[in-house]
């Protein structure tokens, strides 16, 4: 059994150009060849539960039919959680409520599915906060103790600050290039702490942004998200070209050493080394 583990770290509403502008440590591991960096076209729409879903389990909207944020109930695809749980590996999240309705229990119970540590559900210790202003620095010292409680191999981690600040002054505000700013020194604390352990990090984002203070459309704006990886799988720098969202779920699946779905797509990231090459 492989002891390869991974943090999936998704900053809701990060759009692509901010990230590049504006996370300075992020960039900072890609200039001294510790991360590569790619830009990666979400799906449509471009909402937050539909691209939750496409992300930990590697599939479209249109197939996996939560295409609205409107749509709540369990997942019905294979996702990262139930794939890590198959092959003998551990899951935990701190993330977003949605994310339980998802892949735990629907609808969720504000008093009693808050902590849920030790079930038998795919995310087996999951910390799950239900306001969009709940501190994204609260959420990663969350986070910090799953890790170090739970030593899960595969821990989703899931911060909203920045999706709720665009939606209240716009993606064209300095309260919205302030929150990410913010968030990347909350990852230059949190990540070396990750390397540490033994994790490989992937931080990237479900959507973009607008300029309307809103996401759903077909924009750049809109759709074009950063993706950071921190692995050895993984050949550091800038990667060119635009990739699809659909290559989330299969990358961490590479990184866990652990088989993709059926229904992924195959990994074709530039920059990955093969089993053979690693």
């Amino acid at each position: 059994m492989s002891n390869n583990r991974v943090v999936l770290i998704v900053i809701d509403a990060l759009r692509y150009d901010t990230a590049c502008t504006h996370m300075g440590f992020m960039q900072h591991l890609v200039e001294r060849g510790a991360a590569a960096r790619y830009e990666v076209r979400s799906e449509v729409p471009s909402l937050s539960r539909p691209l939750y879903e496409t992300i930990l389990t590697g599939t479209p909207p249109i197939i996996h039919g939560v295409t609205s944020n409107a749509v709540v109930r369990l997942s019905n695809q294979t996702s990262l959680f139930h794939l890590a749980q198959e092959s003998g590996k551990t899951t935990a999240a701190a993330a977003y409520y949605w994310v339980s309705e998802l892949y735990n229990s629907a609808p969720f119970n504000h008093f009693a599915d808050r902590i849920q540590l030790d079930t038998d559900h795919p995310i087996e210790n999951g910390l799950f906060y239900f306001e969009d202003h709940y501190p994204d620095s609260h959420l990663f010292a969350e986070a910090a103790w799953l890790m170090a409680e739970k030593q899960p191999d595969f821990l989703y981690i899931h911060p909203m600050n920045v999706d709720d600040d665009g939606h209240k002054f716009t993606a064209d505000s300095k309260e919205y290039r302030n929150r990410v700013l913010a968030v990347d020194g909350i990852l230059s604390l949190f990540i070396p702490n990750c390397l540490e352990q033994g994790y490989d990090v992937i931080v990237t984002a479900d959507h973009g942004m607008t300029s309307d203070g809103n996401h759903g459309g077909n924009t750049i704006e809109d759709r074009h998200v950063p993706m950071f990886v921190l692995s050895k799988q993984v050949k550091p720098g800038i990667k060119e070209g635009i990739v699809s969202q659909l290559q989330v779920a299969p990358l961490v699946c590479q990184l866990l050493e652990i088989e993709r779905s059926e229904e992924m797509v195959p990994l074709l990231l530039n920059g990955v080394r093969t089993k053979k090459e690693a």
